[in-house]
């Protein structure tokens, strides 16, 4: 992915007070011509640096007022396999791959303690998972966010 200068990242900031703003709107609020501002936009967005607009919708609002973190302890020469058998999983919203204790640390969404306990077991039905634990996500205290390290390295 290639790195993103000052006026990208001013760009990507007044996006996140406005995530609406078109092209425009932008290059109006931001001293810069709306060919400037477009032909970076389209820069941007072919080089990954938008994610899915998926993050954006909550899953409590779709019915998934529950959230679980799933630690999973695997065999590492079946990972390939074991990610995708979890990808099958759609409650399955999130997975990292991690170092430490844990091999695979994995986020999912569901209707309530029983839903879960059938999520956690279709997880520890994969072929190679050794074992996993399950914490309830007792709520969100700080958000995903970019905008601060945004803001601080448009200064730059």
């Amino acid at each position: 992915m290639p790195s993103i200068d000052s006026t990208d990242r001013r760009i990507l900031v007044a996006l996140t007070d406005d995530p609406r703003s078109t092209n425009v709107t932008l290059a109006d609020r931001l001293g810069l011509s709306r060919n400037t501002v477009q032909s970076r936009m389209a820069a941007l967005e072919r080089s990954g640096v938008f994610l899915s607009f998926d993050r954006r919708i909550s899953a409590n609002a779709a019915g998934y007022p529950l959230a679980a973190f799933v630690t999973v302890h695997v065999q590492q020469q079946k990972l390939a396999t074991i990610v995708e058998q979890l990808s099958t999983i759609p409650e399955i919203v999130q997975a990292h791959g991690l170092s430490g204790p844990s091999d695979l640390l994995v986020r999912v969404v569901c209707t309530d303690a029983e839903d879960l306990f059938r999520i956690t077991g279709a997880i520890q039905a994969c072929d190679g998972v050794e074992r996993a634990e399950t914490a309830l996500d007792m709520g969100e205290l700080i958000p995903f966010r970019l905008h601060p390290l945004l803001a601080r390295d448009a200064l730059r």
